[in-house]
């Protein structure tokens, strides 16, 4: 089954259905580590994700589950983050060498990354408790699954098409302050919680797909460009951190330069574009947008169902070739 919701079939099916696929697929990696350990535990956790960002769509109509269950599953990610966190800063050192000015910018990068592979495996070597976390993680992914059976939603179209709306527009309100905190402020965190809202957004409009594939679909992969670029950008903040934290670790004063200035140039680049991006994505007003959102719910749930439904004469009035707004 794919990530998504079928507006076709009773909500409360569908989503549990998605949620137990999600987690299943999470414990499969941890379980089987087809490509290693380390690999399994970046795999889960990308289910997880996807897992925390479906009970989001649910917060209006049962904010106890959404706040239990997801401080569960945050909590299961956070014991399998050290590894996969110092991994990522090897790639992100890789990534940034693609981009050096000169040779020996180049030298320095290559240097940093050696340091960093390093690093990574004493971290790896040193953490001889994983399997006992991946143990405890599968049996956290079990308890989810079990708690599916006590969730009640509403499976009338009409309902859920407002309680979607309603969820969508809190998460795109997220997303425009965010935007806006990244102007004024530029901060790492505000670019940070940019890209959380971006990965939750791209996320949304992978569930919500089929009541409008071809705009959707279009959407989504301009979200993904901005979640790429937002996530490149926050690996280099995490780089930056560290090379505070831990100057020692990169050699000489000489070496140390070249790395900051390579970290500062890319970073530059990857915040004007990925601002140009986030304006275009988010061209709409989160009231516009969850109202189409809303819209298309109810009518491709009440069309398939067989189950038509009259329209309100207070109904907002949504302009469909206007909203999502480049999405065609």
């Amino acid at each position: 089954m794919a990530y998504r919701l079928r507006p076709s079939e009773p909500f409360t099916a569908e989503f549990c259905s998605v949620a137990r696929q999600q987690l299943s697929r999470a414990i499969g990696y941890l379980e089987d580590q087809p490509d290693g350990q380390h690999e399994a535990i970046h795999d889960a956790r990308k289910r997880f994700k996807r897992v925390r960002s479906l009970y989001r769509l649910v917060q209006p109509d049962v904010p106890d589950f959404r706040r239990q269950e997801n401080a569960r599953i945050r909590e299961i990610a956070r014991t399998l983050s050290s590894v996969r966190d110092a991994t990522a800063l090897v790639e992100t050192v890789t990534y940034l060498a693609e981009f050096a000015a000169s040779p020996e910018e180049k030298t320095a990068l290559d240097a940093a990354r050696n340091t960093l592979t390093a690093r990574r495996d004493r971290i790896a070597a040193e953490e001889h408790d994983l399997p006992a976390k991946m143990a405890a993680a599968i049996e956290g992914c079990q308890e989810a699954i079990e708690a599916l059976k006590t969730l009640e939603l509403s499976d009338n179209p009409p309902k859920t098409a407002k309680h979607l709306g309603k969820a969508w527009k809190k998460q795109l309100k997220k997303a425009h302050s965010a935007l806006a905190e990244c102007e004024t402020q530029g901060g790492a965190e505000n670019y940070h919680e940019l890209r959380k809202s971006g990965q939750a957004y791209w996320m949304h409009l992978s569930l919500l797909r089929d009541i409008w594939p071809s705009a959707m679909l279009a959407k989504q992969a301009e979200c993904k460009t901005l979640v790429d670029l937002l996530g490149h950008e926050h690996d280099l903040s995490v780089l930056t951190e560290l090379v505070d934290e831990e100057p020692g670790l990169f050699g000489d004063g000489d070496t140390l330069a070249r790395l900051l200035a390579a970290i500062i140039n890319r970073q530059q680049i990857l915040r004007r574009d990925a601002m140009e991006k986030a304006h275009a994505l988010l061209a709409e007003t989160p009231e516009e947008e969850s109202a189409l959102i809303a819209l298309l719910w109810k009518r491709s749930a009440t069309t398939t169902t067989g189950k038509p439904t009259k329209p309100r004469k207070d109904a907002p009035k949504v302009d469909k070739e206007s909203a999502l707004h480049g999405a065609q």
